[in-house]
């Protein structure tokens, strides 16, 4: 396994393509790469999955008027301390609350109650108009202006079955976008490691990679405890009850989602 060993805070006054540089000059071959890291047990195991891979973490999150956006920018600091990443950006936008249309953005709608039987092509109240492109362009720029190789997103299967920026084409088309609309020189992939897999198999291999799954946050209601009731508690804790495994963090109520069929088993 990659090393553990936190790394020391990048100098503020030193341009972050500049430091890249350096640390290529004094011997450093690992690879950049931005990590979207929104504070949930996707994002954390993409983390871990990506240092796996050989890259040196750069972490970006991004507050953007979601209901418990305070809950997961403190999660995603927490990964980071853990992680030892030098390199987080914090971005704080309001566009995304102020365009509204969604439950997790826009307090005249109510965050659904999980519906673990809803057609797999159903686009849920929760979805967020073409966030993820929002949140990749975002994450290109801090790729390219730190000299870094690739971004890790971690979308899976059972998000692209409800939600369009998800899905695999999405992802493909985003990284051709990146080919055209960056500089010459640079080469940036676009990298989902679980876009195949299930929130089961996340957690199966975040396990593997010790992932501190008690410093992560799903919930889409609240942030403390998770309400255990809506989509997003729901795969959670079905993933970690499928596992046999005790999900760490707090929650109003935990059903038995072990036994519900995977809507997405099929598509």
């Amino acid at each position: 396994m990659t090393d553990t060993t936190p790394t020391e805070s990048a100098d503020p006054t030193v341009p972050s393509a500049d430091r890249a540089a350096d640390s290529r000059a004094d011997g450093g071959d690992r690879p950049g790469a931005v990590v979207l890291v929104s504070g949930g047990m996707d994002s954390a195991t993409t983390a871990y999955e990506a240092r796996e891979r050989g890259y040196d973490l750069h972490f970006l999150h991004t507050s953007y008027g979601q209901t418990t956006e305070s809950k997961e920018f403190a999660c995603a600091e927490a990964l980071r301390d853990e992680m030892g990443v030098a390199d987080f950006l914090h971005i704080e936008t309001d566009h995304l609350a102020r365009i509204g249309a969604s439950s997790l953005t826009d307090d005249s709608m109510a965050v659904a109650d999980a519906d673990m039987d809803a057609d797999a092509d159903e686009i849920p109240s929760s979805y967020v108009p073409f966030r993820n492109a929002n949140l990749l362009s975002m994450a290109v720029s801090y790729a390219e202006a730190n000299g870094c190789e690739a971004v890790f997103v971690g979308a899976h299967s059972e998000d692209y079955a409800g939600y369009p920026d998800c899905r695999p084409e999405f992802f493909a088309a985003f990284e051709a976008m990146v080919d055209v609309g960056t500089k010459p020189e640079t080469s940036i992939g676009v990298v989902v490691p679980f876009v195949e897999d299930s929130k089961t198999d996340i957690a199966e291999r975040g396990t593997e990679l010790g992932v501190p799954y008690d410093l992560t946050w799903s919930c889409y209601r609240d942030e403390a405890p998770a309400c255990g009731t809506c989509d997003s508690c729901a795969f959670r804790l079905q993933a970690f009850q499928r596992l046999g495994l005790e999900d760490p963090i707090a929650y109003e109520e935990r059903p038995d989602y072990a036994g519900d069929d995977d809507p997405t088993a099929d598509a």
